[in-house]
């Protein structure tokens, strides 16, 4: 039954984030991040695609960064997905970090549906050109993609983002990144534009 494989894969990516904040090494982390998701993308009958492989930049440590979160004023908002659907989301915090040296800032958004969720996607300089166009995903608590909190600091670590599943293959309907999450500046670290099979 799909429901039961998909839970299987939210209970295997839920351990693997459990691992990678227990992890004292981040760049060992990222390894085992990337091997267990070529692994799942490879075998598991909820992957994206059994077909692609997931390509990544190399780990760059300038890339994880400390953000201090702020209250914003709470907005309703409906955000546009890869399909037809739209997902309800409330705007509720920001994030102001240090990326390269100038400051920069990207919004939280709590999922309004059921069990609700954090949820951060983003897209950059490299969007389009170097990496999937859309958006790429770096916190996305319903699905257990989560690095944890350092002193008081939500971690951002920009290695470990990740294509939304509607990268490989349009069945999957993905949230997009909303307005306010476009960066200026390229961000090459993370997983590139999706390697497709012909």
């Amino acid at each position: 039954m799909d429901e039961l494989t998909l839970l299987d894969w939210k209970r295997r990516i839920f351990a693997l984030y459990a691992e990678i904040r227990a992890d004292a090494e981040p760049q060992r982390a990222w390894e085992r991040w990337r091997g267990e998701r070529e692994a799942l993308f490879r075998s598991h009958p909820q992957s994206p695609s059994r077909d692609a492989r997931p390509a990544y930049f190399d780990y760059d440590p300038a890339l994880r960064v400390y953000a201090s979160v702020e209250p914003a004023e709470r907005a309703h908002r409906v955000i546009a997905t890869s399909g037809e659907e739209r997902y309800s989301f409330t705007r509720f915090a920001r994030a102001r970090f240090e990326l390269d040296g100038t400051e920069q800032t990207l919004e939280l958004d709590w999922l309004d549906g059921y069990g609700g969720g954090v949820f951060l996607s983003f897209a950059d300089a490299t969007s389009g050109v170097e990496t999937y166009g859309a958006c790429r995903y770096l916190l996305d608590t319903v699905k257990g993609a989560d690095l944890g909190e350092r002193d008081g600091k939500l971690v951002l670590d920009f290695n470990f983002s990740y294509n939304p599943s509607c990268a490989y293959d349009p069945r999957w309907v993905c949230p997009l990144a909303p307005p306010g999450n476009r960066l200026a500046v390229p961000v090459r670290a993370g997983e590139r534009t999706p390697s497709l099979p012909a």
